[in-house]
């Protein structure tokens, strides 16, 4: 048995179909269906159950995908110890994040690493979890909400969601209480609003933030990322609701999820992000610092 073959069960269970799977471990359709009935036939029960257009777990496939999940940790494990132990210390680390993280956190981060730190790379993790960014070969990865046990987390300080806006926007003069304006999730929710994919973190705290309110936000157009959404708010064509770094000399107000906007105590439309590690990587404590050093960079670039 081949963990790459268990690594193609894994990922087709989360993909839920074989072509979407198949671009996930960048193998051709007929390829991945031949590995899996392989992998029924050497196990000697059906994983799944083949419907007509999704596969759904069998039993079997059930009861053996966590078992299946825990060989493929394990052998990441062991390869990532024996890379560190060849080499003495972490001399590379790689961090996976969304696109915006990476873009207006990672980034600049990166700029304030020492000589003597690991080589760092990057990589988006385009919507997968916690564990699956890991699994792929990231040593710190940072998502939206806590990650579950067993993974090691460490909070960093929210993010703020702006509303971006064209500076002729009625909201965009004056300074607001301590230097910020703000404007109420009702008034907001009147406005037409260019939003990002349901996938991603502030899109997903704002469909939060109107259900609980009991809001309705009818006049939606959607970007596929940031640089997007606010380019089209210069445009004209809404408000931008995002947690990018301004652009394109947009105005930005924060949104107040509990007033009108104009006390400066109310809470805010806000991302909670962790950075989240394997606790049973040889470098685990080296991981804890750097998350530290994440949350401290974090808190000194966007101040509550």
């Amino acid at each position: 048995m081949e963990l790459r073959t268990l690594g193609y069960f894994v990922a087709t269970a989360d993909a839920g179909t074989v072509s979407a799977a198949a671009e996930r471990v960048h193998v051709t359709q007929p390829s991945l269906s031949r590995q899996l009935r392989g992998l029924e036939r050497e196990l000697g029960v059906a994983l799944f159950e083949r419907g007509q257009r999704r596969l759904e777990l069998s039993s079997a496939g059930r009861a053996l995908l966590p078992r299946a999940r825990a060989l493929l940790d394990d052998a990441e494990a062991l390869r990532r110890a024996a890379r560190v132990h060849a080499r003495g210390a972490l001399e590379r680390v790689t961090v996976a994040a969304p696109t915006t993280t990476l873009t207006d956190v990672v980034s600049p981060f990166l700029t304030t690493l020492a000589p003597d730190d690991p080589v760092p790379s990057v990589r988006e993790t385009d919507g997968a979890s916690a564990q699956e960014a890991l699994r792929a070969g990231a040593d710190l990865v940072i998502v939206a909400g806590r990650p579950p046990r067993p993974l090691a987390s460490r909070a960093l300080p929210p993010l703020p969601v702006w509303a971006y806006l064209p500076a002729d926007h009625p909201w965009a003069g004056g300074d607001g209480v301590d230097g910020v304006r703000r404007v109420g999730l009702a008034a907001l929710a009147e406005q037409p609003l260019v939003v990002l994919p349901t996938s991603h973190p502030a899109r997903r705290v704002l469909d939060a933030a109107l259900t609980t309110a009991g809001l309705d936000a009818p006049r939606l157009l959607e970007a596929s990322n940031g640089t997007v959404a606010q380019a089209l708010s210069a445009a004209g064509r809404g408000v931008a609701v995002v947690s990018d770094d301004p652009r394109f000399d947009l105005a930005r107000v924060a949104v107040s999820l509990t007033g009108t906007g104009d006390d400066d105590d109310d809470d805010e439309l806000r991302v909670l992000l962790h950075c989240a590690w394997d606790p049973r990587h040889p470098a685990a404590g080296v991981l804890a610092a750097l998350a530290t050093r994440i949350s401290d960079f974090v808190l000194a670039r966007y101040p509550s």
